[in-house]
């Protein structure tokens, strides 16, 4: 309770502190960021899936009014190819893992290289990170897809190169060119200050970096690098234009199977559920690390 005095006496006021401290914090938030917040809501998942049970309704009384009854639910299909289309949605996180340290392992090399003294390394890895940050990531896939060897030859032995180590390649090279980006934004974020007190002490650049710098950037680097891994995890399903056995190259193998134009909403709806489902929970923590990890100016 506040008190306010006026010419009438002391009147108490209520002050609704927790939604001032809520709309404080939102405000700040959206000052770092410069635009307002995407929030996501668990109704917008429910929301998602009433649309699709919604049409999925709509064409099911379609295909019964042309004498379709005796045929099989979109329900119990979704149901009997379950293990399948789960199986391919494993294969594509596994794909987003690889993928993520792979490119999480190069970036943070070539974002280090980015600030280096030496002027070609520093030249270089910025070509290197802005050619692969502004290129099409199916247009990498494309070129590992058909640059790279079906097999290698080592010693008389023949090693098979499958095609989703390819698509791995493929999407690991622009996660590469972002994380570098990523790294090179936290280290120069960090104050000047820092730098020449360890300069004072004696410390080596590499020192510097490796005990000093880089330790401090790892909570400016979380959230930028879950979102990032987030669009990685959407973007996977790309690997099926090249043939790759994950999760959209199952559906549409489904689909011909079972040869129902009906099912065509339903099984793809399905499989925007599971991305959500896996991806919402990374938005929502992205967005508290944000909160917590933001620099104060």
């Amino acid at each position: 309770m506040a008190k306010r005095h006026d010419v009438y006496g002391t009147t108490d006021l209520p002050v609704l502190l927790p939604a001032a401290e809520r709309l404080n914090r939102q405000a700040a938030a959206e000052r770092v960021l410069g635009a307002p917040k995407l929030r996501l809501r668990a109704w917008h998942g429910l929301a998602l899936a009433a649309v699709i049970v919604l049409w999925t309704s709509f064409v099911w009384a379609q295909a019964d009014g042309a004498g379709n009854e005796q045929q099989e639910s979109v329900i119990s299909a979704i149901w009997r190819w379950l293990p399948v289309l789960l199986g391919g949605f494993v294969f594509n996180i596994a794909i987003s893992f690889l993928s993520m340290g792979i490119g999480t392992v190069a970036g943070t090399l070539l974002g280090i290289m980015q600030i280096s003294q030496v002027w070609p390394v520093r030249g270089s890895s910025w070509l290197v990170t802005q050619f692969f940050r502004n290129a099409p990531w199916l247009v990498l896939l494309f070129f590992c897809m058909f640059l790279l060897p079906f097999e290698f030859t080592v010693f008389g032995v023949t090693i098979p190169f499958p095609d989703w180590i390819k698509a791995v390649i493929g999407l690991a090279l622009p996660v590469m060119a972002n994380v570098s980006e990523i790294v090179r934004g936290a280290i120069q974020s960090i104050p000047s200050g820092q730098w020449e007190a360890a300069h004072s002490l004696a410390f080596s650049r590499w020192q510097i970096l490796s005990q000093i710098i880089l330790p401090q950037c790892v909570k400016r680097m979380l959230p930028p690098w879950m979102n990032l891994y987030a669009i990685l995890t959407m973007a996977t399903v790309l690997a099926s234009v090249v043939g790759v056995g994950e999760v959209m190259t199952l559906t549409q193998r489904v689909l011909a199977a079972e040869n129902r134009p009906e099912f065509l909403v339903p099984f793809y709806g399905f499989v925007m559920l599971l991305f959500f489902a896996y991806c919402y929970p990374i938005a929502r923590t992205t967005q508290k690390l944000e909160l917590r990890y933001a620099v104060k100016q």
